[in-house]
This record gives C-alpha cells, sequence and structure tokens, in this order.
C-alpha cells in the first residue's frame, strides 16, 4: 500500500508516463500522431482516495443516496456553461459537446485535476466514459447504482442501457464500492 501523503505523487507520476506513452506515438507516421486521449483514475489507502482527471470521463459519487459529479468535464461545451453562455440542458445536445480543452497529447494542455477525497464506507464510485454518460439519463445511473448491489451486476446493466441507446462512442465503466476493512 502508499502512505496518504505518496497517493498524489504516485498519481502525478503515472500522469507523466502516460504523457510520455502518448507523445512517443507523435512523428510515428502513426495514424494515431495527433491524437490524444482522456484519463481518469482513482488510487485508494486506508480512508483516502486521490482522483486524477483530465478529459471528458467523469467520477460519480454515491453517498446516503445522492449522486454527485466530482470531476469536472474539459470540455468546450462545460466552459460555456461555467461562462453562462448555454444551458446544461443546451449542453447535451451541443455540436461541440466532445471537443477537449485539456487532454493527454500532441500540443494538448495535459495539466490534470488532482485530489484527495474521504473515502467511506457505503460510498459506491462510478467511473465512465463519456459513452455512457453522453446518453443514459442521468435519473437511470442513479437507479442502477443504488438498486443493484453486485458492483459487476451494476456495471452490465449499465453497458447494457448505453448500448441499448445506440451507444455512439465506446463504453467504459468501473463501480466501486467501499467496504470496512477486515483484519
Amino acid at each position: 500500500g502508499f502512505a496518504a501523503g505518496d497517493l498524489l505523487n504516485v498519481l502525478e507520476e503515472a500522469v507523466e508516463e502516460a504523457k510520455s506513452a502518448v507523445n512517443g506515438v507523435a512523428g510515428t507516421g502513426s495514424p494515431y500522431a495527433e491524437s490524444g486521449t482522456t484519463l481518469t483514475a482513482m488510487l485508494w489507502t486506508g480512508s483516502q482516495l486521490a482522483l486524477v482527471h483530465i478529459g471528458d470521463s467523469r467520477v460519480h459519487l454515491l453517498r446516503e443516496g445522492q449522486l454527485f459529479q466530482i470531476t469536472h468535464d474539459h470540455t468546450m461545451v462545460q466552459s460555456m456553461v461555467d461562462d453562462g453562455r448555454i444551458t446544461p440542458e443546451e449542453a447535451l445536445s451541443h455540436p461541440q459537446r466532445a471537443l477537449l480543452l485539456r487532454a493527454l497529447g500532441h500540443g494538448a494542455d495535459g495539466t490534470p485535476d488532482l485530489r484527495l477525497h474521504d473515502a467511506r464506507p457505503g460510498d459506491r464510485y462510478l467511473v465512465c466514459s463519456d459513452g455512457l454518460s453522453a446518453v443514459v439519463d442521468i435519473g437511470e445511473v442513479r437507479r442502477v447504482l443504488t438498486e443493484v448491489a453486485d458492483p459487476d451486476h451494476a456495471v452490465r446493466e449499465l453497458v447494457g442501457l448505453a448500448n441499448g441507446f445506440g451507444g455512439p462512442d465506446n463504453v467504459s465503466c468501473v463501480v466501486a464500492d467501499v467496504v470496512e476493512a477486515h483484519s
């Protein structure tokens, strides 16, 4: 395990390695040379959770029946919502909703959000790509996370919902529960 104080350092190092890997593709003549990627990851130790995030994947926290989005999308459309230029509802169908302002890749702003959270027993986390969040209503996401006890079954139901709505993008999804440690 890691000491709580080391969590963010470990994630920062992982981001640097990922940047190097993505940038290593540049100039190779590969069709992916101008590509970028999103990165959202969590690392636990004891009751501390470290979160690194860049791009438009999302982390949601279900705590005591309430669902919170604890990441902030690094997209042009989200910045327009933040500035009050469009409403969150308008953002859902905006033609540039997938345009990233931050990503790991050639020429992109690769600055991630890094922070620590307290993890409480009973918390449930969902990490998902926009292949899920863009097509499945947040109320349905909350219903599945609340009603489906087994994390693997919850993942399968969420992916099934995304595919059922015609999932235009790949769907990545992880559900993790915080439980009491037993010695």
